[in-house]
Parts: C-alpha cells; sequence; structure tokens
C-alpha cells in the first residue's frame, strides 16, 4: 500500500540528529569462508530465509510457531503432572495406600467409603488446579490472537494471528503495536530507516531507543516492492540477551553485519513512527523476552510444606499405636484365644484366628489397624482448605477497597494455594516503571540564576508535611515548637491550579512574562531557550486544540517543552537543519518565531549523562547548550561560570529531598574558528572506520563539552502511583524488607528512591559498580579484555569495605542504601561472591539493583528466597517481570496498560500498588490467621476423635471392634464438624480491617509464624491428647456396664457408651472452635450451634429408620439416652472438662502475657479507642515496626536533625521527646 500523502514529514532524515545512536554498520562484509563460518558453528547456527517461511516447516529448518503458553498443564501433561501435585501431599500419599489396603479382606471398612472420599478430595483439588490453569490459557489465547499485517504473496499484505507467524515472515507493524516476534528491521515510514521502540515491557526503561534499518534495505519501503524480496540472514540461536546481537545479511550477493540496532524486539512498541517493514528472525518461545522467562512453577506455601511434617508425625504416632494394636492382638490370639470359645473361626485353616501363627495374625491385624485409625490423620482437611482458601480468595476479588474505579478493575486472586503466605511476607522485590511510577512527568521546581522558583509541594513534601503534622499533634508536650528549614505546603489534600499535563509549576514571578521584571532576566531567557533547544523531539499539530503534542524520546524531555511553552517559548517546527521556536515575552505582545540553526546534537546516554546542542542563533551567534546530571556539569564548568553553584547545589539538594528528579543546564558561547575546527576533527571521527569509533567520538565530544557557564537546574516530578509512598511507609511499619529491581538507569531509580521515600537525605549510600568513574576512558574492548577479573575483584574489595563500614557502624539511627547496577550484579551472582552480596543487602535498609535484565531480576529473587529463607514477594507489570514473578515465594502482577504477561504469571494481580498494602496487611493477616487456627483446630479434633478408637480397641483387646457405629465415623469430619471448621478459616477476624492498616505491626505475627509454629502445633496436639483421655475414660467409667444409667436399672450396651461418647466429642470439639473464634457473625453461631443440632436430628432420624439400617442405634436416642438424665449431664459436664485447661491457657495469657491483638480486642470492646483518643494514638505509636525507611522515617530523622541543631543553639534548653 503507497504512502502518498503522508511522505512530507516522513522524508525527514532524523538519523542525523543523533551522533551515538544511529551508527551503522561502516563495514561490509566479503562472502568469504571465514566471514560465513563464524556464523555456523556453536550458538550461531540459525538460518532464516527472508520471505520464504515454507522453507521453515520442515527440519533442518523447522523453528518453533509463534504460539506462546503460560500455563501449567496442557492436554497431555494435565492427568500425569496434576496427580503428582495431588500426591506430593502425604496425606494423599497415605489415603491411597488406606484405599489399597482397604480392598482386602480384613478392612474393617468397605473399599467404597475410603476410595470415594479420596476420589472426591483429589478431583476436586485438581478441578481447582484445571480452572485456575484454564484461566492462564484464555489470557495466552488474547496474545496469540492479536493481529498484524503479513505479506502473503506478489506484494499483498494481510492480517494473520501473532500465532500463525513463522520465521521467515515479512511483517509490517504500525504505530503503537506491538512487535509480534523478534524482526530485523528492513526499513521505516522516515526515509532513513529509522524507528522509535518502547522496551518498558523489556526493561522497565520509558526512554525512546531509535533503531534504524541497513542501508541496503532502505529502498524496501512500499507492499509491492517485496514481491521479489529474497534474502538470507545467518546469526546467533536463541539466547536470553536483550542487549546483544550477532548475524549477517546476505542480499543481492553481499554480506552485511547485523547488530543490535537493527533488532525489534517482541513486546517492545512502535512509537513516533507511523510504520515498519520487518522480518521475523525468532518466533515463539524463542523469542529473547520468552527466553528470560521461566516455566510455570508449582508453588507451595510454607504452611503446606510445615503441615506435610506434621502428617508425618501423626503417621508415625498411627504406625505406633497399630504396631501396639497388632501386638496386643498376636499376644491375645497366642494366649487367650483357646478360651474365647465364642470365637472360634469356622474356618479352621484361618491365619487371622490362629493360636499356633501369633505372628501372622499380628501382621494381618496391622492392616486393620492402619485403617481403623486413619482418623488421626484427617482425609477432609485438604478438602475443607480448599474450600476455605476459595471462599478466602472469593472476598479479596471482591473487596471493593482494592478494586480500581478508574480502570474498572478489581483485584484477583488468580491461585488459592498462596492466601496464607499473603500473611508471612518478608522481603519485596518490586520493578519501578510501571508499578511505582505512572511514567508521567511533572515540570514542578527549577532554580535559575541562584534563584529558586515554585512555590508547589511535591507528593513526597505533601506527605510528610501531613505525618510531621500529626506527628506533632501526637507530641503536644513538646517544650519547642520544632519548625522545618525548609517551608512546607500545609495544605495536604489541595488540588494543583495547573491542569496542565506535565507540567505543574506555580510561581508568579516567572509566569505571564513576569519573569523580564526579575533582575536575572538574561539569565532567565537563556534558561527558557535551553529547555526549548536541547532535545531530540518532534512537534506533532493537535487539529482539535491548535497546540502542538511533543513526540518526545523520555517523559522529561517532554516535560521540559510543556514548560517551555508555558513561559512562552513554544517549540512549534523542526527541519533537518532547525528549530523554530515562537518567543512570547508578555501577554500582550504578539509571538516572535526565531529561528535556531542546528549544527551538531550529541545526545544523552547512560554513560555521558548528559545531553548538548550546538545551535547558531538569528544574529549568528553559535552556542553550545548542555543539560544532564549535575554531577557531570560541575565538573565541566568554567572558573567564570561558578556563579551560581553554591546556591544550585543547595536548591539540588532541596529538591532532592523532596523527592523531584533534577538536572543542570548550562551553555557556552562559542568562537566561529573553534567550532569550525572542532567539527572537522568530530566529521573525521564520525566516518572513521574501527572498532573505536564511538570512544572517538566520546574524546572529540569531551573536548567541546568544557567552559560551561551554569545556568540552574530543573526539577521534574516522576508521578508516582497515587498511594505509592503511603504504602511503602505502612509496608515499612509491618517489618517489610523492601528491594527495588529496575532496568532504568542508577540516577533514575535513585530519584524514584528519593521519592518513595526508600533513600532520604542522610542515609549513607553504597554504590556497587563496575564501570569506570571517567567515562571518557571506557574503551569498550581493552576494558572487556583486560578487566573481567578486576572488575570481580575490585567488586568484591568494594563489598567487603561496605560490609565492614556497616558493621563498624555505632549510630543506633545510622541507615545505609545499597545500590548495584546491572553489570556488577552480573558477577555479584556467582557463586563465590553471592553470599556476601546477600549479607550486605540484608544489612541495608534498603536495596536499588539498576540497569538489570529480566533474568537478573529473577536471580536476584532467587537469591533472596534461599538466602533469606523466608517469604519472597515479587510485583511488576511487565512482560520483564515475569522471571521474577515466577521465581518468588509469591507473584502478584499489576494489571497496567503495557500488555497482561505480568498478570498472565502472577499468582495475584490488582491495579495499583498501593493496593499491596490491604492484600497483604489485612488479607495476608487474616487468611494466614484463618489457615494456620484452622489447621491446629483439625489436627486437635481429630486427636481427640481418633485416639479414643484405639482407648477402645485396647479395652476390647485389640479385636478390631470400633465403638462407633459406622455412620458417626463417616459424618463426623464431613458434616458434624466441618462447617464450623469452615467458618473458622473462611470468616475469623481477630481484628477488623480498619484497625490492621492502623496497626500494621500485627503483620508481623505472620512472619515470626506465631501461630503456626511448633510450640503452637504441639501445644494444640497435647490438647486433643488431653481431651481424647478425658472423652474416653470419663464416659467409660459413667456408662460403665457395672452400673446403671436409666432409672429402670438398665445398663448401658456398646451403642449406647459410643453414641454418648460421640456425643461429648461432638459438644467438646465444637465449644472448643466457639472459644477459638475472636469474630462472630450469624454464619458462625448457625456453623457451631447447627453442627450440634444436626447431630441430635441425625440420630433422630437414623434411630427412626429400619433395623436393617440403623442396626443397634435403632431409636436409640428416643428411648434409650433421651429419658437418661445422666446422659444429658454427662455431655455437660465431660464438655466442659475438655475445654478447661483452653480456658485457663487464654485467661492468663490475655491477663498476663498479652498479644497485641489481645490488647486492641479489650480496648476495642469497651471502646476506649472513642472516649480516649490519646491512648489510642499511643498504642498506635507503639505498633509499628521500627524501620529506617518510608515516610516515618523520614520524619523521625528530620525531627531528629531538628532537635540537634537546636540542642547547639539553646544548650539549655530540654527538648522533652517522645517515641
Amino acid at each position: 500500500m503507497a504512502r502518498t500523502g503522508r511522505r512530507k514529514r516522513d522524508r525527514l532524515r532524523w538519523s542525523k540528529l543523533y551522533t551515538f545512536s544511529c551508527l551503522r554498520p561502516s563495514v561490509q562484509l566479503e562472502t568469504s569462508d571465514t566471514g560465513t563460518a563464524s556464523l555456523g558453528g556453536p550458538g550461531f547456527s540459525r538460518v532464516v530465509h527472508c520471505n520464504q517461511p515454507r522453507l521453515h516447516y520442515k527440519k533442518p529448518l523447522k523453528y518453533p510457531t509463534n504460539y506462546i503458553s503460560t500455563t501449567k498443564y496442557n492436554i497431555i501433561t494435565f492427568l500425569p503432572k496434576a496427580i503428582f501435585e495431588q500426591f506430593r501431599r502425604v496425606a494423599n500419599l497415605y489415603f491411597l495406600m488406606a484405599a489399597i489396603l482397604s480392598l482386602t479382606p480384613v478392612a474393617p471398612f468397605s473399599a467404597v467409603s475410603m476410595i470415594a472420599p479420596l476420589a472426591f478430595v483429589v478431583g476436586l483439588s485438581m478441578a481447582k488446579e484445571a480452572l485456575e490453569d484454564w484461566r492462564r490459557f484464555m489470557q495466552d489465547m488474547k496474545v496469540n490472537s492479536r493481529k498484524v499485517s503479513v505479506h502473503r504473496s506478489d506484494g499483498l499484505f494481510g492480517y494473520k494471528h501473532w500465532e500463525k507467524l513463522r520465521v521467515g515472515d515479512v511483517v509490517k507493524v504500525e504505530k503503537d503495536q506491538f512487535f509480534p516476534a523478534d524482526l530485523l528491521l528492513l526499513s521505516s515510514s522516515y526515509e532513513d530507516g529509522i524507528c522509535y521502540v518502547e522496551t518498558m515491557n523489556l526493561d522497565g526503561e520509558t526512554n525512546l531507543k531509535v533503531k534504524r534499518s541497513l542501508e541496503v534495505t532502505l529502498p524496501l519501503d512500499e507492499d509491492e516492492v517485496f514481491k521479489e524480496f529474497k534474502g538470507i540472514i545467518r546469526c546467533e540461536d536463541p539466547n536470553p540477551s536483550l542487549y546483544t546481537f550477532v548475524g549477517n545479511l546476505e542480499y543481492e550477493r553481499q554480506v552485511y553485519a547485523i547488530d543490535p540496532t537493527q533488532i525489534l524486539l517482541r513486546d517492545s512498541k512502535l512509537r513516533n513512527t507511523q510504520y515498519i517493514y520487518g522480518v521475523v528472525i525468532f518466533t515463539g518461545h524463542d523469542t529473547k523476552v520468552m527466553q528470560n522467562s521461566t516455566d510455570s512453577p508449582s508453588k507451595r506455601s510454607r504452611i503446606e510444606r510445615q503441615m506435610d511434617k506434621i502428617i508425618y508425625i501423626l503417621f508415625s504416632v498411627l504406625v505406633l499405636i497399630s504396631l501396639i494394636s497388632s501386638i496386643g492382638f498376636a499376644v491375645n490370639i497366642k494366649y487367650y484365644m483357646h478360651n474365647w470359645w465364642f470365637l472360634q473361626p469356622d474356618d479352621k485353616d484361618n491365619k487371622l484366628y490362629n493360636p499356633k501363627t501369633p505372628a501372622i495374625s499380628g501382621l494381618i491385624h496391622l492392616i486393620t489397624a492402619l485403617i481403623l485409625y486413619g482418623y488421626l490423620i484427617p482425609i477432609s482437611l485438604y478438602v475443607s482448605i480448599e474450600v476455605v482458601k476459595v471462599v478466602q480468595a472469593m472476598f479479596i476479588n471482591q473487596d471493593l477497597q482494592m478494586y480500581d474505579e478508574e480502570a474498572g478493575i478489581p483485584a484477583q486472586a488468580r491461585t488459592s494455594n498462596l492466601n496464607e503466605e499473603l500473611g508471612q511476607v518478608h522481603t519485596i522485590l518490586s520493578d519501578k516503571t510501571g508499578t511505582l511510577t505512572c511514567n508521567q512527568m511533572d515540570f514542578l521546581k527549577c532554580s535559575i540564576a541562584g534563584i529558586s522558583y515554585g512555590v508547589g509541594s511535591s507528593e513526597v513534601e505533601m506527605a510528610a508535611a501531613k505525618h510531621m503534622a500529626s506527628h506533632s499533634d501526637f507530641a503536644g508536650t513538646s517544650e519547642i515548637e520544632i519548625e522545618p528549614s525548609t517551608p512546607i505546603t500545609p495544605v495536604f489534600e489541595r488540588v494543583r491550579k495547573s491542569t496542565i499535563k506535565g507540567f505543574s509549576f506555580e510561581d508568579d514571578r516567572l509566569m505571564n512574562g513576569s519573569w523580564t521584571q526579575e533582575q536575572n532576566s538574561g539569565t532567565i531567557l537563556m534558561f527558557f531557550r535551553i529547555l526549548a533547544l536541547c532535545h531530540t523531539a518532534i512537534p506533532e499539530l493537535n487539529e482539535e486544540t491548535g497546540g502542538f503534542n511533543y513526540e518526545a524520546e523520555s517523559p522529561d524531555e517532554g516535560a521540559f517543552l510543556v514548560a517551555a511553552r508555558e513561559f512562552g517559548f513554544e517549540f512549534c517546527k523542526r527541519t533537518q537543519s532547525s528549530v523554530f521556536i515562537r518567543e512570547r515575552y508578555s501577554p500582550s505582545e504578539g509571538p516572535i518565531e526565531r529561528e535556531f540553526k542546528v549544527l551538531n546534537l550529541l545526545e544523552f546516554n547512560s554513560k555521558r549523562k548528559r545531553m548538548s546542542v550546538i545551535v547558531r542563533d538569528e544574529s549568528g551567534q553559535t552556542l553550545l547548550l548542555c543539560k544532564g546530571a549535575d554531577s557531570i556539569i560541575f565538573e565541566r564548568l568554567s572558573k567564570n561560570g561558578r556563579a551560581y553553584e553554591v546556591d544550585t547545589t543547595r536548591h539540588l539538594s532541596e529538591y532532592g529531598e523532596a523527592g523531584l528528579r533534577t538536572l543542570a543546564l548550562s551553555y557556552r558561547v562559542l568562537e566561529e574558528s573553534e567550532y569550525l575546527a572542532w567539527n572537522a576533527e568530530f566529521v573525521k571521527a564520525k566516518t572513521s572506520i574501527g572498532a573505536d569509533r564511538e570512544a572517538q567520538l566520546e574524546r572529540v565530544a569531551e573536548l567541546m563539552e568544557k567552559d560551561l557557564i551554569l545556568v540552574g537546574a530543573t526539577a521534574v516530578e516522576d508521578k508516582l502511583q497515587r498511594g505509592v509512598p503511603q504504602c511503602i511507609d505502612r509496608l515499612a511499619q509491618a517489618g517489610l524488607k523492601i528491594w527495588v529491581l529496575t532496568g532504568d538507569k542508577m540516577e533514575t531509580a535513585i530519584n524514584i528512591g528519593y521519592a518513595c521515600s526508600l533513600l532520604r537525605q542522610g542515609m549513607k549510600q553504597i554504590c556497587l559498580s563496575t564501570a569506570p568513574s571517567d567515562p571518557t576512558q571506557q574503551d569498550a574492548k581493552k576494558i572487556f579484555l583486560l578487566s573481567e577479573q578486576a572488575a570481580k575483584e575490585n567488586l568484591s574489595l568494594q563489598m567487603s569495605n561496605a560490609l565492614q563500614m556497616v558493621k563498624l557502624e555505632r549510630d543506633p539511627h545510622a541507615a545505609f542504601a545499597l545500590i548495584i547496577d546491572g553489570k556488577g550484579l552480573t558477577h555479584a551472582l556467582q557463586d563465590d561472591l553471592k553470599d556476601r552480596f546477600l549479607e550486605l543487602a540484608i544489612e541495608c535498609a534498603s536495596v536499588i539493583c539498576c540497569r538489570v535484565s529480566p533474568k537478573q531480576k529473577a536471580l536476584v529473587t532467587r537469591l533472596v528466597k534461599e538466602g533469606v529463607g523466608k517469604t519472597t514477594l515479587a510485583i511488576g507489570d511487565g512482560a520483564n517481570d515475569v522471571g521474577m514473578i515466577q521465581e518468588a515465594d509469591i507473584g502478584v502482577g499489576i494489571s497496567g496498560v503495557e500488555g497482561m504477561q505480568a498478570v498472565m504469571a502472577s499468582d495475584f494481580s490488582i491495579s495499583q500498588f498501593r493496593f499491596l498494602e490491604r492484600l497483604l496487611v489485612v488479607h495476608g493477616h487474616w487468611c494466614y490467621k484463618r489457615i494456620a487456627q484452622m489447621i491446629c483446630y483439625f489436627f486437635y479434633k481429630n486427636i481427640a476423635f481418633g485416639l479414643t478408637i484405639f482407648y477402645f480397641e485396647a479395652y476390647a483387646a485389640f479385636s478390631g471392634q470400633s465403638v462407633y457405629d459406622d455412620w458417626y465415623m463417616l459424618l463426623f469430619n464431613v458434616v458434624l464438624t466441618s462447617l464450623p471448621v469452615i467458618s473458622l478459616g473462611a470468616f475469623e477476624q481477630d481484628v477488623s480491617s480498619e484497625v490492621c492498616l492502623q496497626f500494621p505491626a500485627l503483620y508481623q505475627q505472620g512472619p515470626k509464624n506465631l501461630f503456626f509454629d511448633w510450640s503452637r502445633i504441639l501445644g494444640w496436639m497435647g490438647n486433643g491428647l488431653y481431651s481424647s483421655l478425658v472423652l474416653y475414660f470419663l464416659s467409660i467409667s459413667i456408662f460403665s456396664s457395672e452400673s446403671a444409667f436409666r432409672s429402670d436399672g438398665q445398663t448401658a450396651d456398646m451403642a449406647a457408651v459410643g453414641t454418648a461418647m460421640f456425643t461429648c466429642i461432638i459438644w467438646a470439639v465444637n465449644i472448643q472452635i466457639a472459644l477459638t473464634m475472636s469474630h462472630f457473625t450469624w454464619i458462625q453461631h448457625l456453623c457451631v450451634w447447627g453442627s450440634i443440632a444436626s447431630w441430635y436430628l441425625f440420630l433422630v432420624a437414623y434411630g427412626t429408620a429400619s433395623p436393617l439400617i440403623s442396626g443397634n442405634a435403632f431409636q436409640i436416642l428416643v428411648e434409650a439416652l433421651g429419658p437418661a438424665s445422666i446422659y444429658w449431664i454427662s455431655t455437660l459436664l465431660i464438655a466442659v472438662v475438655c475445654n478447661l485447661p483452653y480456658l485457663v491457657h487464654i485467661s492468663y495469657q490475655r491477663a498476663c502475657n498479652p498479644l497485641d491483638h489481645h490488647v486492641i480486642q479489650e480496648i476495642k470492646y469497651y471502646k476506649k479507642d472513642l472516649e480516649d483518643h490519646d491512648m489510642w494514638k499511643r498504642e498506635r505509636s507503639k505498633a509499628r515496626q521500627k524501620t529506617k525507611i518510608g515516610f516515618t522515617a523520614r520524619v523521625e530523622a528530620k525531627i531528629r536533625h531538628l532537635k540537634g541543631r537546636l540542642h547547639k543553639k539553646l544548650p539549655s534548653i530540654t527538648i522533652q521527646t517522645v517515641s
């Protein structure tokens, strides 16, 4: 399809704007043996026939399709993998063995009664797994079903689903579309073949990357020309490296080198470019983004793994009592069988009752005992947990407090297996871009000629001021009013006047031309011109508003241009060689359009940390305009250019404290002869051939970027997502460690660290890096050859020194922050250094890893997970976060605007980072306590019930006879005690959600495992043992055959004793769960008391059934037990005696050694929070973990600093500190 009518703008060769980004391979390779052999060996064997995808349908060139899958299972693997997952659970393995044994003739129960519950439990769990994986499959289908324009034949393009793409296909990708596979860029809508790419999904960076096609493929710029296009690409095999590519293109009998600047990676997005043509090199799971992902793991919670150990203990007890039972049976058979004439079998060869072979009798009876005492290991536990977790997941999904009204997206528990893990998180590993920030920059403040402008407050300042105000309210007894040295806007929730996107500046001194009245108006004019001229952006006319939209490489650049426009310097046009600015000095005057010729542009990159443009104004004056990091600019200032350095440095420090991103602005006036001489050398370096061309360009640029005159500095607010600083503060108070892993450069990450209060002024920063301090010395080839081992040794030395410094620190308030880049991390993650790196990181209050690849994110997550041994949570929003989300114990995906890859791989998804606070501090806390209490109670009730069977076995000569009716045993776990325990797991609340958020330290009960440690577990087991002894021996004593239990003198038979004992068990265990609950609703009352009532209803219904069905239980309640007062009295007595120790224990604990939630419960019960606000605030201040990050730590550090200054000024005055 021709591009007629839109080529006017496209014919501009924007590549001429760039000095470093668009270096094309300057050497055309000859088709020699050596040239191609290097790309045919191991690791470089891929051959792609361009525009001939059919050649890749058969081996050896058959490559994977573009279909991707993030599911755990497929149709073939579901049954074996899901069954394996189920039988990883020890209890299920035991019940499988019991079900097999139930097929033998010596089983005490029918085979159906053993197999059916197991099949139900396993089937239900597998169905849940299938449902959750089906959701992942549907998400995959959405991605695989996206469409892209593909060359079919004869120069005709048509749309195909992504999954149908094959290697060799030629595709046409249009503006703002994602690339469907890894492509070789052939041409673009720009005449010189450049395009702009956003890689936020890959590396988290929002800056646009410039890609440029090979010169030879530039003519391939129309649909029709692909009719005859053919070529061969020989390149590297699939690998996870995002930043490297080695390959050749054989086209028109010539061989051309391909480097990463020609490669477009899957899941990156085309920006600021109408369309591109590309040929598919890697598809599906061969693409670099998928190579960085890992297989969907099967995650199990710590509680579930610990539960397996409890099952082992109970299984050992089961085997022990079964052995005791079988030995007892063998002894009875040998010594007493001849006296039991009424038990003599008809079959004389019966091995079970043969006194001559007691050992065989004991072994056979062992099978009976293993099945009979199986109630010690509750099969219904797993079903109940699955039901409870599904209900908990529903509560998470339906929580309106985590519903994003703007996006219409709720929170989602994508798997319910890990609910309780949410309450045990120790370390959070977070992405930055799109997770903490929303990729919007606002121009907020500036410093010009040593004067700070901008009266607005950043989000950090407003939140800190609000926190300080609440702090001062609480500390109302202070003897001295403490005032911050820098003013903080007292209006905390105010709406900014400005509604202009990217511009939140407020200061009448600069607006509406008022700057012309300022003393340094000339310097201010230069400041505004630097903003309007020093960039690579392209203006686009907005036909609706009549204004201009700017397609900038970074949000910062866009914010500067918007600010320049609002100050009266509107960037309106760019040509091949000029930039046009409409300057308006006052509202009464019309704009003056000025032309500035762009002579050279030295763009920004992570090594240079600065950008310069050389322009000639209308008067013929040549200027170098430079902006960059303050440390880089200040060291390049001339002696006469430092007039404002001291004041600007102070302002930069204040802006940094406010969480703002800063750049210093400077300029230099050039003599014509000086410029011409430099330009000649610059052109020579730019056209040189060789590996050191970039180093030569760096050296020449350095010659020009010196003797600068400082103008001022900008302060831009990287807009955090709503509530991020407050969320981090609460999570820090909850005792959580927070690491930030980002693909952004170090300066950007540090700025966000300040904005989030992960960093603050006064915090000692430990920066680990292998890069040389002087960028001009970075000869890449020499460094690669000489410094790999040296860099590792240097990094090791840095870590050792830092660790020693941290350990020698004596100031209890001192805080350290560890900042490391991707290259340093490469060495730090090696086996011989990773333990030392982790030790240093643990000692630091916050950790920020910059320039990390997706693979490194996953490796860091694994290091923390395995090294610390505590629960880790990873949170991110892009495809580059998938690896760490899957590697962490819990993965949380942010359902943002940049694709759904992170959500698809996650265990939980939320739409905003701030919802993480409620997900962990509320739902995590509740789910952990609910599941822990539920499991402990489950083991308690099954031990209390199961051991009574064993006691009766001993009483009945280990005959295998159960004291309970089969129906009683079947209904015990399924009906009579299931609903109360499910209600405990689903609805229990020790405190309300509001209190959880007000008292974040309550969360530490989970990471410390207070409710599921071995002392708690063994305590509940001991309680079960005690209850079983009371239940059995009191029941046997009361209903013994030696005494009547009714007024007419009747004694109790086994059915009456079993039914009465079972009644006592039902009452005892249900009263126990009622005592355990802290929060009652009608649901809990219905479940607990309804379960007891259902027991009596069952007895009545079962007793009225035919004796053929009810057997010895016929009319047992109505005629036998009901009329006997001893039955009712004994039930009450035994239930009370069973629960008395627990009641005494909990009463003593609440009175003498209360836990945090006990204190809060009493305060709320007596309504002291409403009557005594000071006490409530005091308790709230106590209920937070001591932390060195977050707003709270920041404010406390500020107050300590101010009080220290006041102590120096007023030594005679005592300042009262309230902790």
